[in-house]
This record gives C-alpha cells, structure tokens and sequence, in this order.
C-alpha cells in the first residue's frame, strides 16, 4: 500500500515510521527542504537506537528506511492509496492543501487529516468528493501510542470509514471510533484534568507540586497535570484549550484559565523553554521544585488536602467521559481505551466510576455545583440517570 504524509514534523515522522514498519511504502512530503533532511536524520537516530536496544536488528532498520521516501513537491504523492496531513492547525491552510491534493491522487484515494480538535466536515468540504475525507489521529510520539482516533465527518462513506480502521488496525494500533465534534474523544475528556488543577491553583488551594503530587501518589497518574502542561508546551494546551471552549460556543466546563493564558504570553511554555510551572535543566529534567510534605506535623493536613484535590479532577474527568458517553461521541469501551492508550490514564475513566461508584460520582458533582452554583460542576445526566436505576458501566 501506498502512503502519503504531508508534513515531516515530529507526528508526521512518526506516522511515516508506523506505516513504513508495517510494510507500506511511505512518501513523506514538506516544502522544506532542511526539514526532510531533519526528519531524515532524526528517523536514523531513533532506529538506530532501536537496534541498540535489541528492539529490531539491522536489517529491519534498513527494511524501515528504504519503505519511506522524501519529496518536495505535493505531486508526487500521486500514486497514494491513503493520504494523511499532519501539518499546522489551521483550518484554511489545510483546507488549500486538500483542495491541491485531490487533484493529483486518484479518485479512492482515501484523504485523512490528523487533527486534534478541527471539524473534520469543515476540512472534507474543501473537496470535491468530500466523502473520501476521514480524520485519522495520531498521538505524540505516534510510534509508540497505541490509540488512534479515527473520525468520520458527516460526509464520510461508510467504505472509506471502514478501510480506514481496517488500515490502522493492520498498522498495530487501537482504534476508536469518535464522532466529529470538538477535541473528539482524548482532548475533549481530558480537559479537566488541566482545567480543574489549574481553577485548583488559581482558588490559592494548593501549589503547582502539591496537585501534582496529589494525582501522581493517590490516583496513579504518571505524570501530574502540571507536568504534563510543560511537557506538551503550554502554548499548545492553552490553545487546544481555548479551541475548544470556543468550539462548545463557550460552555463554561472548558473555560481557559488566565494562569496558563499568561504563562503562554510570557513564553513560560514548559520543557522546550527552560520554564514553565517548573524550572528545567538542558537535559529537561526539573531543577527545583517546592517539597509536597515538609515535615511530619504537616503530613496529615497534605494528605487530606491532596485527597481533596485528587478526588476532585477525578470526579470531573469521570463526570467528562460519562457526558461523551450520554451524546454518543463515541462507545464506552473506545473512550476507556482512549484515556488509559491515548494519555496513559491508569484506569479507563467510565471504569474508574464503578468503582468508585455512581453513587460518590452524582454526589460529589452535586456538593461541588452546591459550593459554586457554576454551570462548570453540572452533574451528567447519564450518571444521574444511571444513579437512580443502580446501574453500572461495566466496560
């Protein structure tokens, strides 16, 4: 099979490493020159450290690099069977660069965007058959996330949808199937998880160390929110962010925090700048950091605090993933597997509820909407609904 990918940034080398693993034959296009290059050089470093760790030997190294090709000009992307862009989110850019597309591929090619948080009907209408469009999201680094979110826009045939999942499941990875609304499944659930700790800081509640400290021991998150922030760079969350509160025309449950907003304006953007809510080193490793429990008088009074806190972005997150659940974005078992394969959450959120119980789910949003009166803490009807019949996810 023949693959195009346009862009040759850090997620579209990634995807041509995917598909060229798999035995496809990858065409990885840019304008720039100088970036084909780096992405060139980039990909020999990352297999070759494969190779190092005994992961593939040297002839599969080989295998890999010869299945990709790097071009510069769009045209030569005229033999491909699947198409996917992985270029700035911008509407109207990638909207010009489908409309050049089609006219080179042939008629089923099938073009995908991997867009994280843009309508996928708005980027299909840029074609003449915009039936053959399909979003096709990868997560960073992509040769290492297993989850792949695939996105039919209401345009989307019914063949192309299913070749598409059929083609990323060959690819090894887990798909879930998303409907075409803001942030898909991933970047729409997860939002609390960076909104809450960050209305968390911002109420005086608790330091940037503490919540994450909270989400790390109690809730066994690998990385706390804060952390995470830096590590993605806050300019990028921040802007996923206000996407998609502006996308939900300004529901207040994804209301961007000033914290962030003014970090990102300070160029305070995490590990790629050397300052973000921590301070890194040139290895990007923390160089300081506030101690969580500073003696044992105080350790009891952190714990519950932390409890308070970590309790707290996870009923939101539950209450998030229900609401997904209660407006078909997507089925309860793909938005699991979304959240413990796209972002590594240890437990699958909808999981997570029944185990907690739907119970302590309904009354912690409802003692929170009692504490704010904000529109923010509204309790899924889902979970309402489920509450009073005694039922369970079960996923």
């Amino acid at each position: 099979m023949n693959i195009g990918i346009i862009g040759c940034g850090t997620m579209g080398s990634g995807i041509a490493q995917v598909a060229a693993t798999s035995g496809c034959k990858v065409k990885l296009f840019d304008t720039n020159l100088a970036a084909l290059d780096k992405a060139k050089v980039a990909l020999e470093k990352i297999l070759a450290r494969l190779v190092e760790k005994g992961r593939i030997d040297n002839s599969e190294k080989s295998r890999i690099q010869s299945n990709i090709s790097y071009v510069n000009t769009i045209k030569e992307l005229s033999d491909s069977n699947l198409t996917i862009e992985a270029i700035i989110e911008n509407l109207e850019i990638k909207k010009k660069v489908f409309s050049e597309l089609e006219t080179y591929v042939s008629s089923d090619c099938i073009i995908a965007s991997n867009t994280s948080s843009l309508s996928i009907a708005s980027i299909a209408a840029s074609l003449q058959k915009p039936e053959r469009c399909v979003g096709i999201h990868f997560f960073n680094p992509a040769p290492l996330m297993k989850l792949v979110e695939v996105i039919p826009a209401i345009q989307t045939s019914k063949e192309v949808l299913d070749k598409s999942i059929q083609i990323i499941s060959d690819w090894k990875k887990v798909v879930a199937v998303a409907k075409d609304t803001p942030g898909f499944i991933v970047n729409r659930v997860a939002r609390p998880f960076y909104g809450e700790a960050l209305r968390i800081y911002e109420e005086g509640l608790a330091d940037f160390a503490t919540i994450d400290w909270s989400l790390k021991t109690l809730g066994g998150f690998r990385m706390g929110p804060f952390e995470l922030m830096d590590f993605i760079g806050n300019d990028v969350n921040y802007t996923v962010t206000e996407t998609v509160f502006t996308a939900f025309y300004f529901d207040p449950r994804y209301k961007p925090a000033f914290t962030q907003k003014r970090f990102s304006e300070a160029g305070y953007l995490g590990r790629k700048s050397g300052k973000g809510y921590y301070n890194y080193d040139e290895n990007g490793r923390v160089i300081q950091s506030d101690a969580v429990i500073q003696s044992d008088s105080e350790e009891s009074q952190k714990k519950e605090l932390a409890q308070q806190i970590y309790e707290r972005i996870l009923v939101m997150l539950i209450n998030e993933a229900a609401d997904a659940l209660f407006l078909n974005i997507a089925s309860a078992e793909d938005i699991d597997n979304a959240m413990t394969k796209g972002v590594n959450y240890p437990k699958g959120l909808l999981a997570w509820a029944d185990e907690k119980g739907i119970d302590w789910c309904v009354k912690k949003m409802d003692d929170l909407y009692n504490e704010y009166h904000e529109d923010r803490y509204r309790c899924s009807p889902l979970l309402r609904k489920m509450n009073k019949k005694g039922m369970r996810f079960e996923v």
